[in-house]
């Protein structure tokens, strides 16, 4: 009879699962209000009024009309994706050929009163 060597198998142990505080849940349990200053309606300059349209709306409606601008013209960089390359109706807002997206918003909030 052949002797079988008996192996000890290492048993792996998983990470101790996090507890949540209550605070924590109450604060994911919580909804988000939205700020009122971005909720505010604002009126767009005649050169933002060429991409976005000319009527009052809020901060956050000009920011999703732009980036929607942006993609139907597909005028952000590929190779940089941070980066979008201004056209004909975003140059007078830009003042540049091209921006970050984080300076997007920057520029663009100088053309809102």
């Amino acid at each position: 009879m052949a002797t079988k060597k008996k192996t000890a198998k290492k048993s792996a142990k998983r990470p101790a699962a996090r507890k949540t505080t209550k605070k924590a849940a109450k604060k994911t349990a919580k909804k988000r209000t939205p700020n009122a200053a971005f909720m505010k309606p604002m009126t767009p300059s005649p050169q933002l009024a060429a991409v976005v349209g000319s009527s009052p709306m809020p901060r956050t409606e000009v920011t999703k009309k732009l980036w929607a601008y942006i993609k139907r013209k597909g005028l952000q960089d590929p190779k940089q994706r941070r980066m979008i390359n201004a056209d004909e109706n975003l140059r007078p807002i830009f003042k540049k050929d091209q921006v970050s997206m984080f300076d997007m918003t920057k520029l663009v909030n100088k053309h809102l009163s």
